[in-house]
């Protein structure tokens, strides 16, 4: 074999070693750049936390999300993130991510906490009677996380005559643009249903 055929095999090999890992890097990262949402943060993808301790749990959630789901507290109202929220979408439990309320449901009650006429799945939210404070009320807390959400009251508008008064901690907003990308697109059909209204 002659010295210039040598030196050309010599290059290639050379040119591989250097070149293949640099392309596989590449590969990854379109892969990974087609698996993702583009602009979209992982933090915010939905993650079932229901199985977690309790100290595990004070480790994921905020302050705010762990006193209110996980002690049955209540944040304030008029400060908190969906009081005022007028974006459609879904509402999911903050903990399990599994769906709670819809934007479809949702109406301003003036009293400073995200209000709904009902549950988007009503087997998720339970009821249970609440004697503290001095009074009877009906809690609501979800099936799955048992996380508290709030209280359910009588004086709602039609058509249930209900005001499911929920405190934002204990939920994370979907937004219908993203409802898909996020594993809850059969809930599309509602929003196409109600543009058609």
């Amino acid at each position: 074999m002659s010295m210039f055929a040598h030196l050309r095999i010599g290059f290639f090999l050379t040119t591989s070693v250097i070149l293949l890992p640099v392309l596989a890097q590449v590969g990854l990262a379109v892969d990974n750049s087609e698996k993702a949402d583009p602009g979209s943060d992982e933090e915010e993808m939905t993650v079932d936390r229901s199985k977690l301790s309790e100290a595990e749990l004070k480790k994921e959630l905020s302050d705010l999300q762990y006193y209110v789901t996980c002690q049955d507290g209540t944040e304030p109202p008029f400060q908190n993130e969906y009081w005022d929220n007028k974006k459609p979408g879904i509402y999911v439990d903050v903990i399990s991510g599994r769906p709670l309320f819809s934007s479809v449901d949702k109406y301003k009650s003036g009293s400073g906490w995200p209000s709904f006429t009902r549950p988007l799945d009503a087997e998720e939210v339970e009821e249970k009677v609440d004697r503290k404070l001095g009074m009877v009320r009906t809690e609501v807390r979800s099936k799955t996380s048992d996380a508290h959400l709030g209280h359910v009251f009588d004086d709602g508008p039609r058509p249930t005559g209900l005001r499911y008064c929920v405190n934002s901690a204990s939920l994370r907003f979907i937004p219908v643009e993203k409802l898909e990308v996020e594993g809850y697109g059969e809930y599309l059909e509602l929003f196409e249903k109600e543009k058609q209204k």
